[in-house]
């Protein structure tokens, strides 16, 4: 029997919450916003294939961050681990009972 690692339970939520919108929040900025609703379907369905990770763009391997072109626009996507009150850091990114992810979906110059 295998035990997950935290990063491999980390990585799995962060999956669920960047494919899936479950598990956690979701945050546009008014520059994503200003793309109007059509693009930003679109791009949220580019997040949820996005699997342009490595070890340069995801040294933890937690898929947690990602860079890439979206109709001529740098666009940045990033999950963030607070804990239940969404005040601080989560104590354990790897579980859920206490931390909420919320990912963010902004251009890259508004980072």
């Amino acid at each position: 029997m295998s035990t997950q690692t935290d990063a491999e339970k980390t990585r799995a939520l962060n999956d669920e919450l960047r494919q899936h919108l479950l598990g956690g929040g979701a945050v546009i900025t008014a520059g994503i916003a200003e793309l109007g609703p059509e693009a930003v379907e679109r791009l949220v369905k580019t997040i949820a294939v996005f699997d342009d990770f490595c070890h340069a763009n995801d040294p933890y391997e937690e898929h947690d961050a990602g860079v890439f072109e979206f109709d001529g626009t740098i666009v940045m996507f990033k999950i963030d681990y607070y804990d239940k009150s969404l005040k601080f850091h989560s104590p354990n990114p790897a579980d859920p009972t206490v931390t909420e992810r919320v990912i963010t979906i902004m251009r890259a110059d508004e980072y």
